[in-house]
């Protein structure tokens, strides 16, 4: 099916099935007039909630309510949104739930305020005054370890007021970089020229024709050199805010205090840099294995995205890539293997094909007492299967969360959304090497693995320790020029590419085009995740059902412990090295295979 099919045209069995949450207009009307309701009354506990154990028992349980009825409205609004971004009628239901999800932050926002303000001796007697309020014991946890942080109710507000205007930097970056900047054009491998854009610019890096990956690379920073000034400023003004913000709060450094949110400390965050800082060897022979697979004397950045392999010439219908994602997963045992299996194929969870107006990409989304829904645009592709496992990991991750725990303890955080994800497409790819029925299958597959390795786990890392680098300058008075910057992450680039690769002096450019340098300490998560996930695979691999137990208890318990805790339980300890070298020897061993099965092919 292509992307301009009418979505009416494709079967029910291949779109998601939302009627379980709202069966018509007119359910999804009584409920959001509902939440309104619930949104205007809400207010009435802030003069209670912090005087008994009745009145805390009370605001929390109705704000538990109220937002399981606006998840809800929004998830359904979203998805329906999603399904069609021309349908000018489900725009306007997404946006109303926007707005409402909105309305229920503010009328809520005093809960956090108010908890912290309570007495540590008080609130144990509550507990035992009102036992119900155990089941909260986690939320007024989280409220009240920000105590130490937070300001007077005076200060609060001020920051709350402006604090659109404070998180203005990334939106600015993105419509400076998407409709401002303009790249000019260069000649393709046809000789004809061709508009080179933002967009386009990984795809001529993957160029077969040198010369063509070449000009993309000096096209591109060519014209973020002009801008580096500009670039520079939004950077440095958005660091200082940063770093400012936790000052006034009284965390140790901006690092600390993105950190604190994700309920780690900045030794996770050091630790991964100085282990990758201490294993770049490996990453150095990927491509030393890239320089000689390609035929090159030296090799330069516009040759990293170069393909090693081609393409597998083989397409899989939705059905047989069910079948193999399940089979892969079938090792995690009865009961997830056949609930997902159910899901996918009986249960309404996936939209599996492109329509017009379909949202691109894919995820996997839903909230409490809906099923865990999945968004895809499968085209068939060998990688549309791992796209599959990927967002079905998330999907189960959701169904045992929801299934085992009460609502308030329901969401696992950000720090392990990828864990399980990751580890479903590790599962898949260790299945399908074992079962590839030629050479040419085992390199494009470990080709997969190593470029997974190569721009999740150090890659990021690299991004991480520059965010770092910029922030502790920043703190230490230096002003974040375009030099500054720019030799900063020229420095960090040559170290992690090594003296075999040559560090073309334009990749000092780069960092202006990253988003996620607008996104707090965003991206260390995704190294952290990944080497939880290799880590996870290989006792899975080792111990079998003992250690998958307890995998599986980690996806059961959700927000109802810290990520570190819940980690724990799968015995994954990233304070030390220990899970972050298994990925790295997973990647070495990757590098060791491709190059032993493309010698004997070239015999």
């Amino acid at each position: 099916m292509k992307m301009t099919d009418v979505r009416a045209d494709i079967p029910a069995k291949y779109k998601w099935d939302l009627t379980e949450i709202y069966a018509d207009d007119a359910q999804f009307e009584a409920d959001f007039s509902r939440a309104k309701a619930a949104i205007s009354d809400y207010p009435k506990h802030e003069a209670t909630i912090a005087q008994s154990a009745a009145g805390l028992y009370a605001a929390l349980s109705d704000y538990t309510e109220l937002m399981l009825l606006v998840g809800r409205l929004y998830i359904y609004a979203h998805l329906n949104s999603d399904t069609d971004k021309s349908d000018n009628k489900n725009l306007a239901i997404y946006g109303r739930a926007v707005n409402l999800l909105n309305e229920a932050q503010a009328a809520t926002f005093f809960i956090v305020p108010s908890i912290i303000k309570i007495d540590d001796d008080k609130i144990c007697g509550w507990y035992k005054e009102e036992p119900r309020l155990l089941s909260f014991a986690r939320v007024i946890e989280l409220a009240r370890r920000r105590r130490p942080y937070t300001l007077s109710d005076e200060c609060e507000k001020l920051l709350a007021d402006i604090s659109n205007s404070l998180d203005s930097h990334s939106r600015i970056q993105s419509i400076f970089e998407d409709a401002d900047l303009r790249f000019g054009t260069i000649i393709d491998e046809n000789g004809k020229k061709v508009r080179l854009t933002d967009a386009t610019y990984v795809m001529y890096l993957m160029n077969k024709n040198r010369r063509v990956r070449r000009a993309a690379f000096k096209k591109l920073y060519e014209t973020y050199d002009q801008f580096g000034n500009t670039f520079a400023s939004l950077m440095d003004a958005y660091v200082r805010e940063k770093v400012s913000l936790a000052k006034i709060r009284g965390y140790e450094s901006s690092l600390h205090a993105s950190v604190f949110e994700d309920e780690v400390t900045p030794e996770i965050y050091n630790n991964l840099i100085k282990t990758i800082n201490e294993n770049l060897d490996v990453l150095y022979s990927y491509y030393d294995l890239k320089r000689e697979m390609l035929g090159l004397s030296a090799l330069h950045l516009y040759d990293i995205y170069a393909p090693l392999v081609g393409s597998i010439d083989k397409e899989y219908t939705f059905e047989e890539a069910t079948d193999i994602t399940i089979n892969a997963l079938r090792i995690l045992g009865d009961d997830y293997a056949t609930t997902l299996e159910d899901g996918i194929k009986n249960g309404g969870w996936v939209d599996v094909f492109p329509n017009r107006g379909k949202r691109g990409g894919a995820y996997s989304s839903g909230t409490y007492g809906t099923k865990p829904y999945i968004l895809l645009n499968y085209t068939s592709q060998f990688d549309d299967v791992f796209t599959l496992a990927h967002e079905a990991g998330h999907s189960m991750h959701s169904y045992y969360s929801h299934k085992n725990n009460e609502p308030q303890n329901s969401e696992y955080t950000i720090f392990v959304a990828e864990v399980a994800s990751t580890v479903n497409e590790l599962l898949l790819a260790r299945k399908m090497l074992r079962e590839a029925q030629s050479d040419d299958e085992k390199l494009y597959i470990l080709n997969q693995i190593m470029e997974t390795y190569k721009g999740t786990l150090y890659r990021q890392t690299m991004f991480a320790e520059f965010e770092r680098d910029m922030h502790e300058m920043s703190a230490g008075g230096q002003p974040l020029t375009k030099e500054l910057l720019c030799n900063k992450y020229y420095e960090i680039v040559k170290r992690y590419f090594g003296k075999r690769v040559v560090c073309d002096r334009e990749i000092a450019f780069e960092w202006m085009r990253i988003p996620h340098f607008y996104m707090n300490f965003y991206v260390y998560k995704y190294a952290t995740c990944i080497s939880a996930a290799s880590s996870i695979v290989k006792k899975i691999e080792e111990r079998g059902e003992e250690y998958i137990a307890k995998y599986l208890k980690f996806l059961s318990l959700g927000g109802s412990m810290s990520p570190l805790d819940s980690l724990a339980v799968a015995e994954i300890d990233l304070t030390k090295p220990d899970v972050i070298k298994d990925a790295i020897d997973d990647f070495e061993a990757a590098i060791k295979q491709f190059r032993e099965i493309a010698g004997s092919k070239q015999k």
